[in-house]
């Protein structure tokens, strides 16, 4: 099929994906780290983004994005951080705007960089002592479970499921998925103008959870990819119709290219956070703090700063972080 000449943006979104698969090359080998119970001194309650930390029983899971409170104490897998030198985080390197390799610099930018920066500095003193991993959405919890790195920052949803398979931080975003498509096309949303349509979405992505929960008719089995980047390719090259994806990667997506739009509402209820290995008490609590400084300041907190940058031009309204929950 013949490609459409659609792409436009920040230089067309196929040439920043061959950009972007040179980075796989400056990763290094894994470093492994092992379990630690986590040090529950120090904590401290919630800081002042949208409101104080909420306290939710442990044992439900109407609130998966609860997380252990935070603590700004040591521990064992905190103490084999500091003799590696090197913080070891999966990011995603082509979700403009959020995790993305600058083609200018070659340097890795975006929200969820910031905030590994945060993280750096906080246990290491040093926001570049960072070795950054780029890896696929499919393969995020398998690279924290196999300790190919110590955590993930990679707009990961905290879901019900999930938290069975890693541990999470508190929530330092909030999303919902959402439909991208072309501006002419007679697709409305999420809803029964799907029908018959080829709907691409990322394999272990919660956009492909609610395309098999309910699909509307549409085609989306067949085009499903390792990482969500693909799918505006494909939806660029023809190949696609559509894509679910979060709305605020999708946002960035249409920013890189002005003949796609998000289409009718978003039609979930989403909270990204910070993902590692379960039995890492001591670097979820770690992480946790390191949010409660982030969220505080306000219209001045490093959070709205780090919005302000990258965000705020395309998805617009958005006034702080999600409040965090603590069990």
């Amino acid at each position: 099929m013949a490609r459409k000449p659609r792409l436009r943006g920040w230089g067309g979104v196929t040439g920043m994906a061959a950009a972007c698969a040179l980075t796989a090359s400056v990763t290094l080998g894994p470093i492994l780290y092992a379990s630690g119970n986590g040090d529950t001194d120090g904590s401290r309650p919630g800081g002042q983004g949208i409101g104080q930390g909420v306290a939710v029983q442990a044992d439900e899971c109407s609130n998966p994005e609860a997380s252990l409170t935070p603590s700004g104490a040591d521990g064992p897998t905190i103490d084999k951080i500091k003799q590696a030198g090197k913080l070891v985080v999966g990011v995603d390197q082509n979700s403009y705007r959020w995790g993305y390799r600058d083609p200018a610099t070659g340097n890795l930018e975006g929200f969820d960089i910031d905030l590994v920066r945060a993280i750096a500095q906080n246990i290491l003193g040093d926001p570049d002592a960072v070795i950054y991993r780029a890896i696929p959405t499919n393969q995020r919890i398998d690279a924290i479970q196999k300790d190919k790195v110590d955590i993930v920052v990679r707009t990961m949803t905290i879901n019900c499921s999930r938290i069975k398979q890693v541990a999470f931080s508190t929530a330092y975003f909030q999303a919902g998925q959402q439909v991208l498509a072309p501006k002419g096309s007679p697709i409305t949303g999420y809803n029964d103008t799907l029908k018959g349509k080829r709907v691409c979405t990322a394999s272990g992505s919660t956009a492909y959870d609610a395309l098999k929960a309910k699909s509307f008719g549409a085609d989306f089995t067949d085009i499903t990819v390792p990482n969500q980047l693909d799918c505006l390719v494909r939806l660029q090259v023809g190949e696609a119709d559509a894509v679910v994806t979060d709305n605020a990667l999708a946002a960035g997506q249409a920013a890189q290219d002005p003949a796609v739009e998000l289409k009718g509402e978003p039609f979930t209820t989403e909270y990204y956070g910070v993902a590692t290995k379960i039995g890492k008490d001591d670097l979820v609590r770690r992480i946790n703090d390191v949010l409660v400084d982030y969220r505080e300041g306000g219209k001045n907190s490093p959070w709205m700063k780090a919005y302000d940058k990258w965000l705020a031009s395309d998805l617009k309204g958005i006034t702080g972080p999600p409040a965090p929950k603590y069990r």
